[in-house]
Formats: C-alpha cells, structure tokens, sequence
C-alpha cells in the first residue's frame, strides 16, 4: 500500500514545478511582450524598471547604484551596463553620490522624465490593461499577495546561501516599483 503523505509530497512537487515553470514563462513573455509595448521610444522592459524605479516619490534625488540594483534585485554588473546605455540615450545620468564619494548617485533627466512620463506611462498602462484583462481588482489583490510571500520566501534563501542581505533602503519593498509608477 502507498503511504499517502508520500502521494501529498509528490503531488505538491509536481504543483511546485508547474508553478516555477509558469513564473518563468511569465517573465518570458513579460520581456518579450513589454518590451514590444516601449521599444518604439528605445527602451526595454530593464529600462522601464530603472525608470520606474526613478520616478518614484520616495527617491525625489535618485538613488545610489547599490540602492537601485537592491531595489530592482539584479546585480550591480548587470545594472551597470543598463546604466550606462541609459546615460548615453539621456535618460538618466549619474554622478559621484554627495553623501558616499565611493558611490555614485543616479537621477532621470529631463529627457527622462518627458520620456517617462508623457510618453511610456500611457503604453504601459495600456499593456497592463490587456495583460491584466479579465483579472478582477481581487484578481490582483490576491496574486501580488501570493508573488510578495514567494519573493519573501526567495530572499530568505538568497540570504542563506550568502547573499547580501535585502535592506529596503530608498523606498522600500520591491512591490513598490512596478504597480505604482507603471515600471
């Protein structure tokens, strides 16, 4: 006879994988489909969220690399390239940091803002609309729940295995950025 705590376990592995496959489509076709939404204005989805990241109340006088690459959680290699093709667009601009001369302190331009604001907000919050469709308010409310206890849960361990610990500092919790200013 099959124990059936075993039969559960095996169930919610399979649940599991199906899951983390489905988040990973998810990002996939986040990239691919919003990029498309943007591109026409030069930018891609890791653009938009270094913008949208910029925008935000919370951070009026931009944020420090290591600040933006914790808030956004990509490594600072990889935002250092992205920064710097966004510097060269005019997007942003980046400057030795007032209160740390080791660091340098990020801020969206003019051009940034203009571009941002009239003109990659709408078409991302028209993506949102048809990404979004048939997804109730509550749709929504429970899903960012589920995502903020699983990216909770992957902290944990990225700061287990050695990571750097996530301090929330500038503006804090990675939900913040993409609802809130269309990133």
């Amino acid at each position: 006879m099959e124990n059936p705590s075993n039969n559960t376990k095996i169930t919610r592995m399979e649940l599991a994988n199906r899951l983390f496959f489905r988040l990973y489509q998810c990002a996939n076709m986040l990239h691919k489909t919003g990029t498309r939404a943007v591109e026409s204005l030069g930018l891609t989805t890791q653009q938009w969220a270094v913008l949208g990241a910029l925008s935000r109340p919370e951070v009026p006088d931009g944020m420090s690399v290591g600040d933006l690459a914790r808030y956004l959680m990509v490594s600072r290699q990889n935002l250092s390239g992205l920064i710097g093709r966004m510097e060269r667009d005019g997007h942003i601009a980046s400057a030795p940091d007032g209160r740390d001369r080791r660091s340098r302190r990020i801020t969206m331009t003019e051009h940034g803002h203009a571009v941002w604001h009239r003109e990659a907000v709408p078409r991302i919050h028209d993506y949102y609309a048809q990404a979004l469709d048939e997804f109730s308010t509550g749709d929504m409310t429970h899903t960012l729940h589920y995502l903020l206890k699983l990216l909770d849960n992957m902290k944990r361990i990225d700061e287990a295995a050695g990571g750097p610990p996530d301090g929330e500092s500038e503006g804090e919790r990675a939900d913040d950025g993409h609802a809130r200013q269309g990133a």
